[in-house]
């Protein structure tokens, strides 16, 4: 990945790595086996439903997670496997993961999200809104907000499929 450097001073020239970093964090982690994908988990209540929304948001963008589970954890997954696995290595992502601070349960299949990406555990980026949605019986990352984050850095994620759900 090819991060631009800016030339501004003060809060705009730390907007370019902030942004790198916001890519990085949905795309650290480290190579596993295909397979490690999470166990589809029905969502019975609203309650429930933000509580698997939340913990599947944050391991998402864990540096731990191992790619094959975050492949799992996105909509439509599969077709941002090589965006995801081309920056699982990336010393910056190391340091990177998210603190969902609000889910709101908007229909069966979809949530509103609220999180902060955090940097060794500060926020680089707080209060970002993103969606999570029910596929196969497991709340995910959108590919419209996984897009989103993609459109920040200023890519378009080389091989990004459309972030229309396939219904």
């Amino acid at each position: 990945m090819r991060l631009r450097r800016s030339t501004a001073s003060g809060p705009m020239a730390s907007m370019g790595l902030l942004l790198a970093i916001l890519l990085l964090a949905a795309g650290c982690g480290s190579k596993s086996s295909p397979g490690s994908s999470p166990a589809p988990s029905p969502s019975p209540t609203p309650t429930s439903a933000a509580a698997q929304i939340k913990a599947n948001w944050e391991t998402f963008f864990a540096a731990a997670t191992p790619v094959a589970q975050r492949v799992g954890l996105l909509q439509n997954g599969q077709q941002f496997a090589s965006v995801i696995q081309a920056q699982a290595n990336s010393p910056l992502a190391q340091g990177s993961s998210a603190k969902v601070t609000a889910v709101k349960v908007v229909s069966a299949t979809k949530a509103k999200v609220t999180y902060s990406i955090l940097l060794n555990g500060q926020a680089v980026l707080p209060d970002q809104k993103g969606e999570a949605v029910l596929e196969a019986g497991v709340w995910k990352v959108s590919a419209k907000s996984f897009s989103a984050l993609l459109a920040l850095e200023g890519q378009s994620g080389s091989g990004s499929p459309s972030v229309s759900p396939t219904p």
